[in-house]
């Protein structure tokens, strides 16, 4: 890999992923309806995943029909041609196998474990869900009715998925980043049978997934059965490209967001940055685990040893189109949200007024690459890794170089992206507290 690492740690932590791969193991289909696979032999273990990353998020939705790619994470469950309702959890587990999906801004991402004799039913069972669904009209209104049961559950429970919903609402005023991942609750109501099969066949076409295999599992196994389960499946025409750009933002925005039953306040800053793929990308990672990441990230030490705050955090969401980067603070009894949020501001615009120093930067290196190898070494970790770079960076080989990325950050560029992304013309303020902390 050619990497030139700074500390002892790290090249304690580059020995296992340098033995066990590199960009040249990495095998690559491209079948005919335009499905591609990249195969990654690995026999540590005798097991082997299927990860399945569709290019459909809630970015591909539009008012009217927001959450049905969150919905189909749940559709895709329930029944197809050959294996009835619960068909696909039961045939997999007896084969020895397990699975789950996420849903993002995004992408939608099916994960399937399993031993890799088990490999066929595998292929088996994806492909008669992605060729054959069934969209039932009694299992539509029951998973509705499910999705609609989370949609409220989470907003009462997580004090972050309810701030953050307002926040990018205000943030994004054109862009479908503006909604939540789970869709409008009004939408979630309303999708019609029409609305889910069209959504289906153009977000769920061989030619818009790419499919990542890892372990105990040869290239010439996978081409043979990808051939014969996924390769009859037709393409269909290409969905449409997003073609809203949000318009620059021209100053801060806020929102304040009642919760009766909060006891302190929560506050969060969101800022524009880029999309993943940008250059900063890396530098503004670093900058974001400054603040947050451990004990004594900037945050930490500013915020809650002095008492202002009880908890810190943070998220840079890997993104197609420019997005933001998250803080948030959970306020300490009797600290009320403006202190809290001078004090935040405070530290961000302390990256912008002064370089950190060498020995800061290096023990966030270190951190920041030693998670990044410790992901790599499990089979799952690295079909997951090697899926979100071929898609976010727009090659899986920029896994590879990402190391170098990383080292290659200077003060100066922590200052330099703090200074251009982390203004506050850039910034939506969200604060969320009981009803008198915020009546005016």
């Amino acid at each position: 890999m050619g990497v030139r690492l700074a500390t002892l740690a790290l090249g304690l932590a580059l020995t296992p992923l340098s033995q066990a791969t590199t960009a040249d193991d990495v095998q690559q289909l491209q079948l005919d309806n335009g499905m591609r696979i990249l195969v990654l032999e690995d026999d540590t273990i005798p097991n082997a995943n299927m990860y399945l990353f569709w290019k459909v998020g809630s970015r591909d939705e539009a008012p009217g029909i927001t959450g049905l790619a969150h919905f189909f994470e749940h559709m895709m469950f329930n029944g197809s041609k050959n294996f009835g309702p619960k068909m696909f959890d039961r045939t997999m587990e007896a084969a020895g196998g397990a699975n789950n999906a996420y849903t993002t801004e995004n992408l939608t991402v099916y994960t399937d474990w399993f031993p890799a004799q088990s490999m066929e039913v595998i292929f088996q069972l994806e492909a008669d869900r992605i060729a054959h669904l069934n969209i039932d009209p009694e299992v539509v209104e029951s998973e509705r009715g499910v999705v609609d049961s989370e949609r409220r559950t989470g907003l009462e429970n997580s004090n972050w998925r309810m701030l953050q919903e307002e926040v990018k609402g205000a943030a994004f005023r054109a862009h479908p980043y503006s909604w939540p991942v789970i869709g409008h609750q009004s939408d979630i109501h309303a999708w019609t049978l029409e609305d889910l099969t069209a959504f289906h066949k153009t977000y769920y076409a061989p030619n818009n997934a790419v499919v990542v295999i890892t372990g105990a599992v040869t290239f010439d196994q996978v081409e043979a059965l990808a051939q014969k389960y996924f390769a009859p499946i037709p393409a269909q025409t290409p969905p449409p490209a997003i073609r809203t750009v949000e318009p620059e933002q021209k100053g801060e925005r806020r929102v304040y967001v009642q919760k009766p039953s909060i006891s302190t306040p929560n506050l969060m800053l969101a800022y524009k940055v880029p999309a993943t793929a940008d250059a900063d990308h890396h530098a503004l990672d670093l900058l974001l685990a400054l603040l947050i990441e451990g004990n004594s990230s900037r945050l930490s030490r500013a915020l809650v040893d002095s008492q202002l705050a009880i908890a810190v955090d943070g998220y840079l969401p890997q993104s197609f189109d420019p997005n933001l980067l998250y803080l948030y603070a959970v306020a300490a009894g009797g600290v009320e949200a403006e202190a809290l949020e001078q004090a935040m501001i405070a530290e961000v615009n302390r990256l912008a007024a002064e370089p950190v120093s060498a020995a800061e930067l290096e023990k966030v290196k270190n951190r920041k690459l030693m998670a990044f190898y410790e992901t790599l070494e499990t089979i799952n970790g690295k079909s997951n890794t090697l899926g979100a770079y071929e898609l976010f960076f727009g090659d899986y080989r920029k896994l590879f170089s990402a190391p170098e990325a990383y080292q290659a950050v200077t003060p100066e560029d922590i200052q330099r992206v703090a200074q251009t992304y982390l203004t506050k013309a850039r910034r939506t303020v969200g604060i969320l507290a009981a009803e008198e902390d915020t009546d005016q």
